[in-house]
């Protein structure tokens, strides 16, 4: 009976603390879980158009997600009482970075005096609502000293606000580029209606030597049998006495392109010999018969002129060192496509849109800034 009673007794005390752990347990998880938010004012009071902080306090197990209040600027909370900012969040952790302690400081003002009321504040956690206290605060204007009516003085006249760089950066850019894009689209558009391209491409090309110039048009005209062997060689010496203008101007630096043969002649006199000049001045002059007297050569009197302008040129072209320092000729590619032209025409219409846009948001900025 007594070792019964021994058995009942034992089995009572490991029931109680077994009940006890479990209690335990659950208040352990309960105040793991537990989540708190505390809303505090700096003061009691406020005076009139000024600020104070509501400082809220939210803790919670770390790693859960928590939504804080927002507002707008100038939200009333309550009527009378204006939302003016809000400081960054700060988050620290606690219980070795089990907890984690969220603190948010919510910046007021007032400009009626009044006893207000600030209803509880909304906290999500998990998307669980949670609310702070309620706040009250008073709202208290100036002294007047109704005695000394010395001291009491009219309205000041307005103030104009003090320049701040950071107000004026956005303007100061987007007028920048404001310009940039009007010089580009004018640039763009002369350049389109003039049918020039946006940007030349410029290619260097080695620039030949007259003689050689000269030889390549000159083997040209061989090729072309039915220029040199027709009846009608107006052509023919056409293209022959034009080599021989250019090759002449190329090499001794007179325009004998706008000079009759009589006048070429005698400017070559200073720097040729009398056999070349003679030869020279007897294809200028069949060439003229030619062109101007209908006069009609022989085929062998053709091949004789090509013999003769060829030696010409073998005898009076430049040595090879002497054409190494030649310039180099520039060639300019010049128009687009059609396609392309649209393209372009495309992205200035859309750069026109948005240099309007740019200039009515820098007008509206700029009113706003100075009201």
């Amino acid at each position: 009976m007594r070792n019964h009673k021994i058995h009942t007794d034992l089995r009572n005390a490991l029931g109680v603390r077994l009940l006890l752990c479990a209690v335990l347990c659950a208040f352990t998880t309960s105040a793991q879980a537990q989540v708190t938010v505390e809303a505090k004012l700096d003061s009691a009071s406020l005076l009139v158009g000024k600020r104070m902080g509501i400082t809220l306090e939210v803790s919670a197990d770390a790693g859960k997600s928590v939504e804080l209040p927002q507002f707008d600027s100038l939200q009333q909370i309550v009527p009378g009482i204006e939302f003016v900012s809000a400081t960054p969040t700060d988050t620290d952790y606690v219980n070795d970075g089990k907890r984690m302690v969220l603190t948010e400081k919510y910046y007021i003002t007032s400009f009626d005096t009044s006893l207000y009321s600030i209803p509880p504040m909304e906290v999500k956690v998990e998307g669980k609502v949670y609310k702070t206290n309620r706040l009250g605060m008073k709202v208290i204007t100036f002294d007047i000293d109704t005695v000394n009516v010395d001291s009491i003085f009219g309205v000041k006249s307005e103030m104009a606000p003090p320049f701040v760089w950071a107000d004026w950066s956005l303007v100061f850019k987007l007028s920048i580029l404001a310009v940039i894009i009007a010089l580009v689209l004018i640039y763009v558009a002369l350049r389109l209606k003039d049918n020039k391209p946006i940007i030349k491409r410029i290619k260097l090309k080695k620039r030949l030597a007259p003689h050689k110039a000269a030889m390549q048009k000159i083997e040209e005209i061989k090729e072309d049998k039915m220029l040199w062997q027709s009846e009608d060689s107006k052509e023919y010496y056409t293209q022959l006495t034009d080599t021989l203008r250019n090759y002449i101007k190329e090499r001794y630096g007179f325009n004998a392109m706008e000079m009759t043969s009589y006048e070429i002649i005698q400017r070559l006199q200073d720097v040729n010999d009398a056999e070349a000049i003679g030869e020279l001045r007897e294809l200028f002059q069949t060439a003229d018969l030619v062109k101007f007297a209908k006069y009609n050569t022989l085929i062998n009197e053709n091949d004789r002129n090509l013999v003769t302008a060829i030696e010409y040129i073998n005898q009076t072209k430049q040595e090879e060192e002497e054409q190494k320092a030649q310039p180099e000729e520039i060639v300019v590619v010049e128009p687009h496509s059609q396609m392309t032209k649209r393209l372009l025409i495309a992205g200035v219409a859309v750069a026109a849109i948005v240099l309007v846009a740019v200039i009515g948001f820098l007008c509206y900025r700029i009113y706003m800034l100075t009201l």
